[in-house]
Parts: C-alpha cells; sequence; structure tokens
C-alpha cells in the first residue's frame, strides 16, 4: 500500500519538494537549513518585539515590515515540519502549500514596503495625509488573502502542473511593480524638497535592497517553475529551494536597513574606508 501511494505521489508531483520520498535533499542543504532557522527565527521573533512598540499613527512603516516578518515566522514553522518528515504525506503536503502562502505574503509585503516608501518620495505631501494604521490594517488583510489564489486550488485537486505554473505567476506579478518603484523613486528625487537628504538616502536604499532580494532569490524559483530545462536540472533546482530558504535572513537585513541611521552609518563607515584608502595611497606617493 505504502508504495502505491508513493506511485500515485511522483505522477501528481514530479520535481516538487511537496513529495519527500523523492525529493533527496544533499546533506549541506539540510545543515545550512538548520542554520538558518536557529539563527533567523530567535532574530524574527526579537525584531517584531521591537517594531511593535514603534507603531503610531504617524509612523505605520512597522505594520508591514512586522507582517513580513510574521510571513518569515509562517515558513520557518514550515520548513522545520518539512525537515521532520510526518509519516503522514498529507500533512507534509498540507505545510508544503503553508509554506508556499507564506512565500507569497512575503512577497506581498515587500511590495507594501516598496510602494511606502515610493508614495513618500513621489507623493510626499499627498502620502502624508493619508497614511494612517487603519488604512495599513486594510492593505494587510487584502494581502494576506491575495495568497489564497494559490492555495485554494490545491483543496480542490488542481493538477500540480497547474498549481506550478499560478505559483510563477504570482511570484512574477511583483517584479515591474518593484522596477517602477524603483525607477520612479529616482525620477522623483529632484523634485522631493519636503524630504530631507537622508530620508531620501534611505529611501532609495531600502527600495534598491527589495529589488535586489527578489531579483538573486525569488527570480531563480521562477525559471525554475516555467522553464522544463531548469526544472529537470537537478543542481539547478537544489540552488533555488536553498536561495528560497535564505529569504527570511535577507528580511531581516531589510529591517534593519528600515532603522533609522542604520544607511547612514554603513555609508559614513564606507566613506571613512574610501578617505583611509585615499590617504595611504597619497602618503605611498
Amino acid at each position: 500500500m505504502k508504495n502505491n501511494n508513493n506511485s500515485n505521489v511522483t505522477s501528481d508531483d514530479d520535481n516538487s519538494d511537496a513529495t519527500y520520498p523523492y525529493f533527496v535533499e544533499p546533506y549541506f542543504m539540510y545543515v545550512i537549513t538548520c542554520v538558518i532557522i536557529s539563527i533567523g527565527l530567535p532574530l524574527t521573533l526579537m525584531a517584531i518585539y521591537s517594531l511593535y512598540s514603534q507603531v503610531q499613527n504617524n509612523n505605520v512603516a512597522p505594520i508591514y515590515i512586522i507582517n513580513l516578518l510574521i510571513s518569515d515566522i509562517i515558513q520557518f514553522c514550515c520548513v522545520i515540519v518539512k525537515k521532520a518528515k510526518p509519516v503522514d504525506l498529507k500533512i507534509y503536503r498540507i505545510f508544503y502549500y503553508i509554506y508556499c502562502f507564506g512565500v507569497l505574503a512575503s512577497i506581498g509585503f515587500m511590495v507594501c514596503i516598496a510602494l511606502e516608501r515610493y508614495l513618500g518620495i513621489a507623493w510626499p505631501l499627498w502620502y502624508r495625509v493619508r497614511r494612517t494604521i487603519k488604512i495599513s490594517l486594510v492593505v494587510c488583510v487584502v494581502v494576506w488573502t491575495l495568497p489564497l489564489v494559490y492555495v485554494l486550488p490545491f483543496y480542490f485537486q488542481v493538477e500540480i502542473k497547474v498549481l506550478k505554473t499560478i505559483f510563477a505567476g504570482c511570484l512574477l506579478v511583483p517584479f515591474p511593480l518593484l522596477i517602477f518603484f524603483l525607477g520612479g523613486t529616482l525620477k522623483s528625487l529632484s523634485a522631493a524638497i519636503s524630504v530631507s537628504s537622508d530620508e531620501k538616502r534611505r529611501i532609495v536604499g531600502i527600495l534598491v535592497l527589495v529589488v535586489l532580494i527578489y531579483t538573486l532569490l525569488f527570480l531563480p524559483n521562477i525559471i525554475c517553475y516555467l522553464v522544463e530545462e531548469a526544472r529537470d536540472n537537478y543542481t539547478f533546482r537544489n540552488l533555488t529551494f536553498m536561495l528560497l530558504r535564505f529569504s527570511p535572513l535577507a528580511d531581516l537585513i531589510l529591517y534593519f536597513f528600515m532603522r533609522k541611521g542604520a544607511i547612514d552609518k554603513l555609508l559614513a563607515s564606507l566613506c571613512c574606508c574610501r578617505m583611509d584608502s585615499d590617504d595611504n595611497s597619497r602618503s605611498s606617493v
């Protein structure tokens, strides 16, 4: 009976981590995953606790980053269950799709963070009047609801190839939005008189970081799901799974950069290093 069930699973879900009897993960991936969870989970909980006290009527940005970190907690918990390999394959697959739900939600909140930063530069006066906790909470509810477009078909026994296409499409939609927010922000920098230069630098830095995280960690998964040759490449498929597991740690880096003064200190240290190198080069001459 067990072998028959496994054979049915492979016909439904080839080349997927959703069926662990046939997804043999290299040992180094298992070790890296354990390290990511052991470091990322406690730091994420600490970051949520730190951000919760910062939510005010005039500061709605922490709401989006808090929800982003909550989606990371969901991913951590699902990966822990997947690594434990429960005997009931149905439970395993349920947590696999919950994990995908968390991934899609995290991308949605990345878009919210980018949109909030874009409006802060392109429409500073308009956004300053309309940014309230109530509106932000409504946006968060919408973002948590949208990933159900991918999860609900699972309960209606939709073919796994269709689910993969839907998942890749959901991952791909935010990319042009992020590029637009970054380009629009750079274009509107000179016109944003009411925004200080330090705030402009922080906003651009956060937007660049969001685009980099998305490009490096999520785009390879889109390629893996949509391109058959890439999906059949065992090494590339393992790499995309590994990159996706790094996304919660990347969100922690985003949280650090969103803290006031973090980017300024980094740029100041880089400038100091550059000045020291220039001084050394001059002294050598």
